[in-house]
């Protein structure tokens, strides 16, 4: 049996919490040694320093089992019924007691439902600005409208399922040898989808898709674009572009054609000639469109965490936080999602709402994920996923409050539905569910032009048109998968300081919006991803 330092082997986050989390495999009959306001890991708020001497006598607690690394491990009794605490919150109740040492995860762990204060505006706090001239900038793509592209692309619209096969076929067309004479064109991207007919017009699914189709045709990464039907749909290209003014947008040039429709052009093939010939007219002008310095203020990053782990909330998520508000103080916008993987920490958000108002949107859009859930016959803890409760995480309690981590601490400026143009500046919020394609996709419709996605297990995730930069939790999922990993944000457990980390993926944002391609975008990965949201039984 050995005695050790707790933060050798695990990290307590806050003095509060009742468990820590063990950094590497903790074997039965190891003991942790420990004083009981030590916090294992320096923050801001509990930064490391060496234990007083007036502190009473370390507390010893035996590991009573194996629990792997990553996954909590009981620093005192807990009742059962009484809150197990992480960050200093609450992430479940106990079902049963649990002993100092024991494993703490699914088997004794559960979501009962808890009182949480939803105040507003209390923890705003100004932004530090930075003047425009100490702004970072980077070479982007301005558009007629004034938004600023961080690609280049020509999209292919299908308005509904039936015109998919066609519009894949029409961009396929374009291999990089064929666009090798229009260096400022990313690449010809196809938009397709398993709907477009059967939604009644203005039901909430045609309006959600129709938002979502008309958001990529007029996105800043998007020179021009052209729509592909079947023409029997109830998703009519006609009504899509009067819906949402397409025709006065910038990506329609003069003399190219509104809309490909495959019943009024005979069929399959003809369509796909007629697209090819289409897109060959438009290349010229959108080549002709080159990069120039912009402020990094005309970045919308969508902030966004798939195969999450226990560490996502510990390193990469805090990290991409630390880049959230330095975007924020130069004048740009991130834009969080996934609303049920907020739930749960709400409460955080909303003390950051710079009104009321805003605060209640997004109380609202947490008690309409109440109401479809107990509609649908499921519950907000099934977003947990089996990766994430193999990596650690035990309840949706705990995974949003280490998703939220990516938001920074600056005021929440304004709560978006899905797919909707996000005009604010700041930290804003878009209503979607947890499913990375699906929220991924309303962000981008919405303006998003870059994606800083966080994973703990190892997600393979990108999206055209807006490249997609992955962080790593952890350095062995970065080191395992260093082909698809932009960042290992795991070096912080090794001791590296997180805002030298945040400062090295600032500099990787700005490099991948000036064009160098991410690690996705390398390999080609990003065009089936996109993924308009479909109500039914989604987390």
């Amino acid at each position: 049996m050995s005695v050790v330092p707790l933060q050798e082997v695990a990290l307590r986050l806050h003095p509060q919490d009742n468990v820590a989390i063990a950094k590497i495999n903790l074997q039965a009959g190891t003991t942790l040694r420990f004083h009981s306001g030590q916090v294992a890991l320096g923050t801001e708020e509990h930064p490391c320093t060496p234990i007083p001497p007036h502190f009473p006598p370390p507390t010893l607690v035996p590991v009573r089992q194996f629990i792997p690394s990553g996954h909590k491990v009981a620093l005192r009794e807990i009742a059962a019924g009484e809150p197990v605490r992480r960050y200093g919150q609450v992430i479940g109740l106990a079902s049963q007691t649990i002993l100092p040492g024991e494993h703490v995860h699914i088997h004794n762990l559960g979501i009962q439902v808890f009182a949480r204060e939803h105040t507003f505006g209390v923890d705003v706090q100004p932004v530090a600005f930075v003047p425009e001239s100490g702004q970072c900038t980077f070479p982007g793509y301005k558009r007629a409208d004034g938004r600023v592209g961080t690609r280049n692309y020509i999209a292919v619209i299908s308005t509904v399922n039936c015109s998919a096969h066609a519009s894949r076929q029409i961009a396929h067309y374009f291999t990089p040898e064929r666009l090798a004479p229009y260096p400022n064109v990313d690449g010809v991207v196809a938009f397709t989808h398993h709907s477009g007919c059967t939604n009644p017009v203005g039901s909430r699914d045609y309006v959600l898709l129709q938002r979502t189709l008309a958001g990529i045709a007029r996105h800043p990464n998007v020179g021009a674009f052209i729509l592909v039907g079947l023409g029997c749909e109830t998703n009519q290209i006609s009504d899509l572009v009067e819906n949402y003014d397409l025709r006065n947008h910038n990506g329609i040039l003069p003399g190219c054609p509104l809309g490909l429709v495959i019943q009024d052009l005979g069929g399959i093939g003809k369509t796909v000639q007629a697209g090819i010939t289409a897109v060959e007219r438009l290349l010229p002008a959108v080549n002709a469109v080159g990069r120039t310095a912009q402020p990094i203020s005309e970045l919308i990053l969508a902030l966004q965490c798939g195969g999450s782990d226990s560490w996502s909330g510990v390193t990469a998520n805090p990290v991409v936080g630390l880049v959230a508000d330095e975007v924020v103080r130069q004048g740009g916008t991130v834009v969080l999602a996934e609303t049920p993987e907020i739930y749960g920490a709400e409460q955080l958000l909303t003390r950051r709402a710079i009104n009321p108002q805003v605060g209640q949107k997004l109380m609202a859009q947490v008690q309409w994920w109440e109401q479809y859930t107990q509609k649908m016959g499921i519950v907000v803890d099934d977003n947990r996923s089996v990766g994430n409760a193999a990596g650690g995480l035990t309840t949706i309690y705990e995974k949003s409050l280490g998703a939220v981590a990516k938001a920074g601490s600056t005021p929440l400026t304004e709560v978006y539905d899905y797919a909707e143009p996000v005009t604010a500046r700041g930290f804003t919020f878009m209503n979607s569910p947890g499913y990375d394609p699906v929220s991924v996709t309303g962000q981008v419709a919405g303006g998003c032009n870059l994606v800083l996605f966080t994973t703990g297990r190892g997600s393979v995730f990108g999206f055209k048109p807006a490249p997609c930069i992955k962080i790593s939790s952890n350095s062995t999922t970065y080191e395992r998968m260093n082909d698809d990993m932009d960042l290992n944000a795991g070096k912080v457990l090794e001791g590296v300081d997180m805002e030298e980390v945040a400062a090295e993926l600032l500099d990787l944002v700005i490099a991948v919006a000036s064009g160098q391609p991410s690690k996705s975008e390398s390999q080609g990965v990003g065009e089936a991803e996109f993924s308009p949201w479909s109500l039914g039984r989604m987390l």
